[in-house]
């Protein structure tokens, strides 16, 4: 009904940004209506629609400093995909939906869905995991319960977008089928159960086509095959052409108007742009508003609920926490026995570390490392949040001597280890977009410090703040690591609660670490070549080399994360899936259903504390199938007391069971027998059992 009121150069308004706020090279004259947004596209006021204001928000609500506002940032998502909870992660977006909306925001950046293909992409840390079940399952509830604040949600970056290096230029090579049986299968489940308004197409090219150009991605699949009624939102100076993107399924170019705005209006006059294709596009964007409910409940700025965002942050952290190496149980740390503590590194006196780019969170008062007035936060810095493991750990540790060395001078640093009962050190690594790492490895020379504080006191524990895999030579060397990732707004209440065991550890890995970088797919990512440099640095498109040879070919197929390590016969550093507890657990008595396809199978309480275990479901496609790699088919919470049993039936997802079959064009269930494995981690799997599908 509105659109048919609509003129074209109505339609026309809804189809493209109109700048962004923070930006130099994104001003347009009505950019100061934006409110502070990432983005603004007008609205149709004689019809009653309203302006779309749009935020970065993936793990918290970007440039609220910058807007004299304040938003919690929660734990990354990578994190918060290793709690494994779904329900966490509905608490997750629900928080960033009403902090979007108590700033006169109604739509959301955040929803990475991406896999961890190159887990040294800048990104990761924004993204949810290797696994597509994993991700898809966690950042389809995300987007659920965010929309559900009446913003309109956004699922990105479409698709294949898996490293920083080149981003704006690199063309990703890799076969239809193992492009849909990894991202474009994790993109399907999160879209499933979230059914946002928009999905945003990324930087790169994807067999030849920009993503935001690709046919095949947009109008075959998303559109066709898949029935996606919102809009295709393209990346910030993602948008390439006007006439080919319009007819490959872009829908809205973004921040600015240089093919969608007045180029677009001329395609169409000239016959070269069908009006059809100018009304599916307003279409789908007006379709968006009203599934979202921002046109009957429209944005009113709101005071945001501080301490109720540092509560869902500290909880959705203390889910996140993984315990990866307790030697001994040196943890939790035992009050009538620990006297002394040294905390060494990673600025853990004042802070704790936040991953950058259009993620980035403005810390409140300013990066907590710097001077008071100076801490103001700009693209690629280095932000540590006020959140102090040091002050945490002296609150709930009032009888214990704990001091702290920043771990420059190596000397005093053991020094001081020595003289503690246990040492605690800070390592850090931080990532951002736009930029990719060159190793796993930890930077600025933090194993030898690790090392010289193990070799100094054997009770010596890791605190990792990573946002991807961390590669350990000192592993063998210290009693203790815990991976806090980027922790968010309360990390440090967190962090200490789990420290001290007043929470039991029960996150699980939701990326393989690899012992090494040649262990990964590809040991190195590829480097631009001379004239290419630059490309891919920053939010920006680099159009200058659109012509560019630059390519990654991903030969390694379906095989993402733990597939990888199986296929290929190498042992990890710490498997997907991984994680330990302050209890222990035993499975037994696996019987599979056939006909519902599901594994019913008891897990037992056999330590003396309460936990939570994280029970994982895979299966093994049937013997004469191209594949030598388990697949994450299922997965279970199960709460238990010192001693209890439960028995739990659990079904098998059939999605991924499945296999993608490019010469039909169509997905195929093969007949025969599956394995299923039942077990803690993706490499320890004692339950077997099989499936038969006739």
């Amino acid at each position: 009904m509105v659109l048919k009121q609509m003129t074209l150069d109505e339609k026309l308004t809804l189809l493209h940004g109109n700048g962004m706020a923070h930006a130099s090279q994104w001003q347009m004259p009505k950019t100061h209506l934006a409110n502070g947004a990432a983005g603004y596209v007008e609205g149709i006021q004689r019809l009653g629609i309203p302006p779309l204001y749009i935020s970065d928000a993936a793990y918290g609500v970007r440039d609220s400093g910058a807007n004299g506002r304040y938003s919690t940032a929660l734990p990354s998502a990578l994190g918060a995909t290793s709690s494994w909870d779904p329900q966490a992660a509905c608490k997750y977006g629900a928080l960033i939906g009403r902090e979007v909306r108590a700033q006169g925001m109604n739509m959301t950046l955040g929803g990475g869905v991406n896999l961890t293909r190159e887990p040294r992409d800048g990104r990761t840390f924004e993204y949810a995991g290797e696994d597509p079940l994993l991700a898809g399952t966690m950042v389809g509830n995300l987007m659920k319960c965010e929309q559900a604040e009446y913003v309109i949600g956004d699922i990105k970056h479409y698709a294949m977008n898996d490293q920083e290096t080149g981003r704006n230029i690199v063309n990703t090579i890799i076969s239809k089928r193992a492009m849909q049986e990894s991202d474009l299968l994790a993109f399907h489940i999160g879209i499933d159960i979230a059914h946002p308004g928009a999905v945003m197409c990324s930087y790169n090219r994807i067999n030849g086509d920009y993503g935001c150009e690709n046919s095949y991605l947009l109008r075959d699949v998303l559109k066709g095959e898949w029935g996606f009624e919102g809009f295709v939102i393209s990346d910030w100076g993602g948008t390439h052409s006007t006439e080919k993107a319009s007819a490959a399924g872009l829908d809205q170019e973004q921040p600015m108007a240089d093919f969608f705005g007045p180029a677009l209006k001329q395609a169409v006059e000239a016959g070269k742009v069908p009006m059809t294709q100018i009304d599916g596009h307003a279409r789908r964007v007006l379709y968006a508003e009203f599934l979202s409910g921002i046109v009957d409940h429209p944005a009113e700025k709101s005071v945001v609920d501080v301490q109720g965002g540092f509560d869902t942050a500290q909880q959705l952290e203390e889910k996140s926490i993984v315990l990866l190496k307790n030697e001994n149980a040196i943890l939790p740390l035992d009050p009538a026995k620990v006297r002394s503590i040294a905390l060494i590194g990673g600025h853990a006196d004042v802070g704790m570390l936040s991953g950058g780019g259009s993620a980035q969170v403005d810390p409140p008062g300013g990066n907590a490392i710097m001077p008071p007035g100076q801490g103001a936060t700009h693209w690629q810095d280095h932000i540590w949040f006020p959140t102090s493991p040091l002050k945490a750990l002296r609150a709930t540790l009032p009888s214990a001597k704990i001091e702290y060395n920043s771990g420059e001078e190596l000397a005093s640093a053991a020094a001081l280890a020595k003289s503690a009962d246990v040492a605690i050190v800070f390592a850090y690594q931080w990532q951002a977009e736009g930029m990719d790492l060159p190793t796993l490895a930890l930077p600025d020379n933090q194993d030898a410090l690790i090392q010289q504080i193990a070799a100094a006191n054997p009770h010596t524990i890791v605190v990792l703040e990573s946002g991807t895999a961390v590669i350990m030579p000192w592993l063998d060397k210290v009693a203790g690591v815990v991976e806090a990732w980027y922790a968010g707004s309360s990390g440090h209440k967190a962090l200490a609660n789990v420290l001290l065991g007043d929470v039991n550890a029960t996150g699980k890995l939701a990326i393989t670490f690899p012992k090494s970088d040649s262990d990964l797919p590809h040991p190195v990512i590829p480097p631009l070549a001379p004239e290419d440099k630059g490309a891919g640095t920053g939010a920006v498109d680099d159009r200058a080399h659109v012509e560019s040879k630059y390519a990654i070919t991903y030969d390694e197929g379906l095989k993402v994360g733990y597939k990888w390590y199986e296929a290929e016969h190498k042992q990890s550093l710490f498997a997907f899936g991984f994680g330990l507890s302050y209890t222990s657990y035993a499975y037994s008595g696996l019987t599979v259903d056939s006909h519902a396809r599901a594994a019913r199978f008891t897990v037992k309480n056999v330590g003396k504390r309460a936990g939570t275990e994280i029970a994982e479901v895979y299966a093994r496609l049937p013997q004469g199938s191209d594949e030598s790699f388990k697949r994450l088919a299922a997965w279970k919470q199960i709460a238990l007391a010192p001693g209890e049993s439960q028995t739990v039936t659990v079904a098998i997802d059939p999605r991924v069971l499945q296999t993608f079959d490019e010469s039909s064009d169509r997905w195929k269930l093969a007949t025969g027998e599956y394995e299923v494995l039942v077990g803690p981690s993706s490499d320890n799997t004692p339950l077997k059992g099989h499936l038969q599908v006739r």
